[in-house]
């Protein structure tokens, strides 16, 4: 039996364990006594719980460790340790509160947790806990991730290392899914050997079990394992029944989701240009696994494909200028050069990339999607080297005509750079690892996007709020389109779909129905599912919407993110999972590791992370209450708590009117869902009156409106943020739609469309302007432009951007105040005796002032309103004025409710 003192540094010394390839020696003094695996599936969506119970069989307490692996996909949303009855949970907190008390922490000698990334798909989970003599813990872990639909099928990953063989180990995993499952399949090292006996699959409809209930001698005895009992995956594969080509929707809770994977389309032929990295980094195995993927690649192209190789180093090298059909010639000559590509001198990404480019755009092909792959293993070193200046080359160049895949090759490449370039240009990256197999990695990501379906796919929903992503480039076979978001209106019994896309040359469109009131779309015990899906996948899109992002747009995704993942208790890059232990109050804090990224934090122990092995340490963060729930209520069963008092403002018709000022929340739903305090109507005469209320404080846009025969405007409030119908006219076909700004003044994103071609899209960075043809582009501070053609003209002064489209002339105004930037429109010109919509479509609007009233009181539309008088700025005039004004609800002005000027996409 060994000392205490010993056992100590023998469990510390799992700091060093990525430089030491001798695994830690398994205590015997430890035993785990029962450990379950429990996933469940619910349209996609995994929900995984690990419990592992462990007894000290010693005489005296000891430190007992707790590790698990987790798919690097996933989220943790739920840690908790019990200890002689007592409950440790862990809760998610801002990863900035912890850097002051981890340094302390390490200052103090303290060692700290650990997770770190492991292989490709894995990150692991490690912590400890000191527990008395012959007591036991149990460790529970939650993690959650949404499966991706990759070459036809979804795969659901599950670790198993408890480190010894188990008495009781109970692996359950249940896949529900709408539509049915088309297939199911069990893989992965835990179902070799004798092990495949202990795996049971039951299948029914729209359901299917897996159990895995191997006994302890069975552990011992599969390909990877050993006396230390399990080690590896087990790997679900599977894919549902695709009956309905307008996709399968799910409604749940006010929540729905949407996935679209049509097969039922004709490929569409595509120009695919190959640029490969042939510097001296690529020296060896790297260059000789290219060559082979590359010659596997070039026999799968299909015979209406066209293709271009460039290679690079410090010189870039074309097999041909042009784009050449895929003829069996043509292919045998290309594998010919791919043979002879060798490794050479420093690396110029920027003329590389450029050159791609420009081979695309030279030969234009009517009916076809084109596509660029960049395969690199290390930074720009030749040519034009500042990173920033050749993302901006080659956005302008591409102008998101098509995507740009990055491929790193190892962990030297510099792949946030990749990935900012790739997401820049409609594209995503992927690491490629050294080992054996690059080969088949690089040939695997190829046949991903081998077969292109579908280009320019847009997805709206009638009455759908807060939705994820809804456009996309391009929809590969196998793949699939996700889209989440809120219903508007949960007493409505049906939900409209629609996709527009481009099929081989040609529009399409579906457009699908679904029924609300379905009571078998989701079992009970599953009903907030699609409320985290949604979450989960928001907050992804978010992360990856903020890498593109600068200054106050970025600052304000970030804290959109870091609200979910706080509500939701998700552990991302944003948030840190907070554990108390017992002893010595000590805390302990696990973070999601950044893909590619070095630790910059201090050594813990001696250890430093290996930029060539990146792993990340958990961090030492503040204390919190073990009594803190570790997942948020639901909105129906949160409860009361006390608040303090709100401003009153003034209320028509029981609808809340928003006002000056409440970060984190972004909507008048969530608005309704943080306050339980709801506005009434009282009635009087048969007419309605106003009752004033507390009410929740949102950050808002104060709009003018000029008043017929008054002296003094209207305004009024719209809530941030929200994409507005501003102004139209579906006479002329003419329309403005703006992006307000999450948190500040004015709009981050102005979109004017006219006619069937015409789009301008207006940023704070940028003018783009597409006539169906050509694209132009301004730059803000550029000298005075003016560009002009049929029944559009442009006039590009300092900052404001003059725009007229048919009978219709708009001035947007680019302003800079307090450090923030914004536009904002301003309605020179307009059709006289018609009527336009949009926020700004009241050229004016009429009001008489009841006299004898304490506080304003107007009839407007035969409604009595309650008014303040407020000062406004006047954005809409370069001088931004100040002007006294009546401030009305919106509703009082517009004849209308909020959602009925908000669009889901520009």
């Amino acid at each position: 039996m060994m000392d205490r003192a010993a056992l100590r540094l023998i469990l510390l010394s799992v700091f060093l364990i990525s430089a030491s390839s001798q695994p830690v020696k398994k205590k015997q003094d430890v035993d785990i006594y029962s450990f379950y695996i429990n996933s469940t599936v619910t349209s996609r969506y995994a929900t995984t719980v690990i419990t592992s119970r462990v007894a000290n069989t010693l005489n005296e307490s000891q430190e007992i460790q707790f590790e698990v692996k987790i798919p690097k996909t996933a989220f943790i949303s739920k840690f908790r340790m019990t200890i002689e009855g007592k409950t440790y949970d862990g809760v998610v907190k801002e990863k900035q509160e912890a850097q002051q008390q981890y340094s302390e922490a390490v200052s103090r000698g303290q060692s700290a947790g650990l997770i770190k990334s492991v292989g490709r798909t894995l990150e692991d989970f490690k912590t400890s806990v000191t527990v008395a003599a012959f007591s036991k813990v149990t460790f529970e872990l939650t993690y959650e991730e949404l499966l991706k639909r990759r070459l036809g099928k979804y795969e659901l990953l599950i670790n198993a290392q408890p480190m010894q063989p188990v008495a009781d180990f109970k692996m359950d995993v249940h896949i529900q899914e709408k539509p049915g499952i088309s297939f199911l399949e069990v893989k992965g090292d835990l179902s070799t050997g004798d092990l495949a006996n202990a795996i049971k699959t039951t299948r029914a409809d729209k359901d299917a079990w897996v159990t895995f209930y191997p006994t302890r001698d069975q552990q011992t005895k599969c390909k990877s394992c050993g006396e230390n009992g399990l080690n590896g995956d087990l790997l679900i594969t599977y894919d549902v029944e695709r009956l309905n080509p307008k996709g399968e929707v799910m409604v749940s809770n006010g929540y729905f989701v949407h996935y679209f994977a049509p097969s039922d389309v004709p490929r569409i032929p595509k120009n695919v240009v190959f640029i490969i990295d042939r510097s001296g980094s690529m020296h060896g195995r790297k260059i000789d696994q290219t060559r082979l993927a590359l010659l596997k690649i070039l026999s799968d192209l299909d015979e209406d494909d066209h293709f271009g190789l460039i290679t690079f180093d410090h010189s870039v090298d074309t097999w041909k200028r042009e784009l050449l059909k895929a003829t069996k010639q043509n292919l045998e000559n290309a594998k010919s050069f791919v043979k002879e590509i060798r490794d050479g001198g420093a690396t110029d990404i920027n003329a590389a990339v450029l050159a791609g480019v420009d081979m695309i755009i030279r030969h234009p092909r009517e009916g076809t999607a084109s596509i660029l792959i960049l395969l690199t293993d290390g930074d720009p070193t030749s040519g034009e080297t500042n990173i920033e200046r050749i993302m901006a080359n080659v956005k302008k160049a591409i102008g998101l005509k098509f995507p740009l895949y990055c491929l790193g090759f190892g962990h030297d490449v510099n792949f946030d750079f990749l990935t900012k370039m790739s997401l820049e240009n409609g594209g995503v990256a992927r690491r490629i690892y050294e080992d054996s197999d690059a080969d088949l990695q690089l040939q695997g990501f190829y046949d991903e996007v081998a077969v292109p379906l579908l280009a320019d796919i847009q997805l709206k929903y009638t009455g759908g709020t807060n939705l994820t992503k809804t456009s996309f480039n391009l929809y590969f076979n196998g793949s699939e389109i996700v889209v989440s978001g809120q219903i508007t209106d949960n007493s409505v019994e049906s939900f409209s779909t629609e996709v527009i896309a481009v099929s081989k040359g040609s529009n399409v469109t579906y457009q699908d129905t679904v029924m609300i009131k379905d009571p078998s779309d989701v079992p009970p015990e599953n009903e907030d599912f699609m409320q985290r899906l949604w979450a989960y996948l928001t907050v992804k899109q978010l992360l990856e919407r903020q890498v593109l992002l600068k200054g106050q747009e970025k600052e304000d995704e970030g804290k959109e993110a870091l609200k979910l993942s706080l509500k939701y208790q998700f552990v991302t890059p944003l948030t840190s999972m907070v554990v108390t232990k017992p002893q010595e109050d000590e805390v302990e804090v696990s973070d999601k590791p950044n893909e590619g990224k070095e630790d910059p934090r201090p050594p813990v122990m001696g250890f430093r992370p290996s930029s060539r092995n990146p792993t990340l340490s958990l961090r030492i963060q503040n204390h919190f209450s073990q009594h803190q729930p570790s997942r948020p209520y639901p909105p129906t069963k949160r409860p009361r708590t006390v608040r303090p008092a709100l401003p009153v403002r003034p209320v028509l018709l029981g609808q809340t009117v928003p006002s000056a000022a409440h970060p984190g929340l972004s909507d008048l739903s969530d608005m309704l869902h943080a306050y339980d305090e709801t506005p009434t109507i009282t009635q009087r005469s048969q007419k309605p009156v106003l009752s004033t209320m507390s009410v929740p404080i949102v950050r808002s846009n104060r709009f003018l409106l000029s008043a017929a025969g008054q002296s003094k405007p209207l305004c009024f409030d719209v809530p941030l943020p929200h994409k507005l119908k501003l102004l139209q006219d579906s006479a002329s076909e003419f329309s403005m739609n703006g992006k307000s700004k999450n948190r500040q003044n004015g709009f981050s994103q102005i979109v004017f469309h006219y006619k069937t071609n015409h789009r301008l899209t207006i940023n704070t960075r940028s003018i783009s302007y597409h006539d169906g043809q050509n694209d132009v582009e301004f730059l803000w501070g550029q000298e005075p432009t003016q560009h002009s053609t049929e029944g559009v003209s442009l006039i590009l002064r300092s900052n404001e951007m003059d725009v007229t489209m048919g009978n219709i002339r708009v001035v947007v105004l680019l302003h800079k105040k307090n450090g923030d930037v914004f536009l904002w429109p301003g309605v020179r010109q307009q059709p006289k005796d018609v009527s336009l919509m949009g926020i700004l479509g009241k050229a004016e609007a009429s009001y008489e002032e009841i006299q004898g009233s304490q506080t304003p009181t107007l009839k407007i539309m035969d409604q009595e309103v309650k008014a303040s008088w407020e000062d406004v700025t006047d954005y809409t005039l370069p001088s931004t004025p100040v002007i006294r004004c009546l401030l009305v609800p919106f509703q009082a002005v517009m004849q209308g409710d909020i959602s009925d000027f908000t669009l889901t996409q520009l």
